[in-house]
């Protein structure tokens, strides 16, 4: 049997343990983000006190994919892998421990710290996947596109269930036990995987040199700006301002109250990620891109970019609107930001395929690295002015400002579209 016929058994194996591996980070990474958000808003905090505790949580993102590439580069994809499931664990086992005794500004420090090491485990993870997929997936008949599409749409499914998983947690068992409850599952997982990891991924050179994260080609470059304001423009709505303005609406106060609140907005989040994700799914069919070039995807970018910014826009008007909350205001909201979850997802999907299609093999790690940094520093500045903004001007100025990030990131992958050869 010759290596070509070798490689695509290996390479389904060893995706299909990546994929798996990474569902089971990103269903933990769900659900311990709205045990977060809604146990801490129960607790008093403010819209930006809610804000600072995810903060640490996106810098060490940026960090850890600025940094990633290289260790990726130097240490091996699997290691990178494993390191990112342990750390999560970890991150698991240190929140369980939190005092409900402590003051706020002590809560505050300690669950930033420990979102801080759960930003690290994400984006070892993240990174590690996206980067196998280059390497993995079949270069013919579109088979990068669709395999990158397959394995984030997934996860994004996945992730919206760990919405729901966290709130029903939350609701039924408390947050210590649902926390723990999550690190004993991710450890079995954690192991199994490391049983029965097939080869088929790199394993490093130890002649990777840090400088090289930096990538010197523009269409990089371009695209990972492209990436932070895009990423931006959703979670300045999704992390703080959307799920308190609907908890302010759904919840009349009491215990049954909040209970069902929580399950209300959970399963809202939840279809939003699936949603969101079952498009980055089909994206590939959905847009027609077997036999489209690298240039061709990248002009549909600019449009659906274009598309994505007036929704935000459009909805920061009807909330303007309003007087107060109110049905229509609500339904109108559900409505829109569905759909721009949907717009959202195609250009993700878009940018996803785009990155790996500008940059080389030997770079992959690198490139993705750098890439998922600027993809994490869009939802530092989106969650930061989430909070801000929800508090300084309500639901009008959370939205409108979603809409303003949105206009920038198709500012720049317009200017991308005029350099849209792959690398």
């Amino acid at each position: 049997m010759t290596d070509t016929a070798d490689h695509r058994p290996r390479g389904l194996a060893a995706y299909a343990a990546v994929t798996a591996a990474y569902w089971a980070f990103m269903l933990t990474d769900g659900a311990l983000r709205m045990l977060v958000l809604l146990h801490f808003h129960t607790l008093g905090f403010t819209p930006i006190q809610l804000a600072y505790l995810f903060l640490l949580y996106e810098f060490m993102g940026m960090v850890t994919n600025l940094s990633a590439g290289w260790i990726a580069a130097r240490f091996g994809l699997t290691s990178t892998l494993y390191a990112g499931l342990g750390l999560q664990i970890a991150a698991l086992l240190a929140l369980a421990a939190l005092d409900p005794g402590w003051t706020i500004a002590v809560s505050v420090v300690f669950v930033m710290l420990v979102q801080g090491a759960s930003g690290v485990a994400k984006d070892l993870a993240k990174m590690s996947s996206k980067s196998a997929v280059k390497i993995l997936a079949p270069e013919q008949d579109g088979g990068l596109f669709r395999w990158v599409a397959a394995l984030t749409g997934s996860k994004n499914a996945v992730k919206g269930l760990g919405f729901l998983l966290g709130a029903a947690l939350l609701g039924a068992v408390g947050f210590a036990s649902a926390v723990l409850a999550m690190a004993a599952v991710l450890a079995v997982i954690l192991i199994a995987i490391a049983i029965f990891m097939p080869s088929g991924l790199p394993r490093g050179k130890k002649g990777a040199k840090f400088s090289d994260v930096f990538s010197k080609d523009r269409n990089v470059n371009g695209l990972s700006a492209a990436r932070l304001f895009l990423f931006g423009a959703r979670d300045v709505w999704f992390v703080v301002g959307i799920p308190i303005y609907f908890y302010s609406v759904l919840s009349d106060g009491t215990e049954a109250g909040n209970r069902a609140a929580f399950f209300q907005i959970g399963t809202f989040m939840a279809l939003w990620i699936i949603g969101y994700g079952a498009v980055q799914g089909f994206a590939p069919n959905l847009l027609r891109a077997r036999d489209k070039s690298v240039a061709q995807i990248t002009r549909m970018g600019i449009l659906w970019a274009g598309l994505l910014s007036l929704i935000p826009l459009a909805l920061a008007g009807a909330a303007l609107a309003s007087t107060g909350p109110a049905p229509w205001l609500t339904a109108t909201l559900i409505g829109g930001l569905l759909l721009f979850g949907a717009v959202f997802a195609l250009n993700s999907s878009i940018h996803s395929y785009l990155i790996l299609a500008f940059t080389r093999a030997e770079r992959v790690t690198m490139d993705v690295g750098f890439y998922y940094m600027s993809n994490a520093a869009g939802r530092l500045v989106g969650t930061l002015l989430s909070g801000v903004s929800y508090q300084v001007g309500g639901l009008p100025l959370c939205l409108g400002t979603a809409g303003a990030m949105a206009l920038a990131s198709w500012l720049l992958i317009a200017r991308l579209g005029r350099h849209s050869t792959p690398a």
